[in-house]
């Protein structure tokens, strides 16, 4: 999942900045911002439409900071990199579509999940949909994604291809350079609907919790980012917001 922004670098919005300290929850209120990460490619959930960062994934960050009372300052960067930018205090927490995995938890703290989703196969009319029919065929995911690794474990299949950006995997599905690509259920759903009837959506390879990260070690952040996903979820918020992008609730606090 996702890449560095071109748009987000015209911006400035990529943290050029010198290394930050690590940053605790009474640092952050008395300084009234949270710094947060994502990718700004990765539509619904996180990109710009023209010079603005929008997104399921970025509209949840903000109304967390609000209940918060904090300012938001967004930083964008790849998605594979995130991880080792948490530990080197780049930014508070990264909001950027994260599978809960027993190999991420080795290096970071995950949040509740703000959202439950999976990866489904995505081919061209005709193609494979179904996981028995990917015996032989080239498949196309994101590099260091958990659909890169569901599509390694698929039996049989040909080749699995890695890409920077979630967006190349679908370009090289439709220029015919794979056979199959493997996504985000809801990411699937936006490009087959966008497509002009050039793409199917099929089966789901696995289904996977979804939340944000920050730094190991760091409890009383990672407290308030929990209590204030359960209140918005209380209050509404969080429904309100999955229908505005998805038309569905896909929230799971569990």
């Amino acid at each position: 999942m996702r890449s560095i922004s071109a748009i987000a670098l015209a911006l400035g919005l990529v943290c050029a900045a010198p290394t930050l300290q690590a940053r605790d929850w009474a640092t952050i209120k008395q300084t009234g911002t949270l710094i947060a990460a994502t990718e700004g490619a990765y539509p619904p959930f996180n990109y710009f439409q023209g010079g603005k960062l929008t997104g399921y994934e970025v509209d949840v960050m903000e109304a967390i900071a609000k209940k918060l009372n904090l300012k938001l300052d967004w930083r964008t960067l790849g998605f594979d990199a995130q991880v080792a930018a948490i530990a080197q205090d780049r930014f508070d927490v990264a909001i950027a579509s994260h599978g809960i995995t027993e190999e991420r938890q080795k290096s970071v703290d995950f949040t509740l999940p703000h959202y439950c989703s999976g990866g489904q196969i995505v081919a061209k009319p005709g193609g494979p949909l179904k996981a028995a029919e990917l015996q032989g065929k080239t498949l196309g995911v994101q590099l260091a994604t958990t659909y890169a690794d569901a599509a390694r474990k698929v039996s049989g299949a040909k080749e699995v291809k890695t890409y920077p950006k979630d967006t190349d995997a679908q370009q090289a599905l439709l220029g015919g350079r794979i056979d199959a690509w493997v996504t985000d259920r809801f990411v699937a759903q936006t490009a087959v609907q966008k497509s002009g009837n050039k793409l199917k959506s099929g089966e789901l390879l696995f289904v996977e919790r979804v939340a944000m990260i920050l730094r190991k070690g760091n409890p009383e952040l990672l407290g308030q980012l929990n209590q204030t996903l359960k209140d918005l979820n209380s209050d509404g918020t969080l429904k309100r917001i999955s229908e505005k992008y998805f038309k569905e609730d896909v929230t799971c606090l569990n």
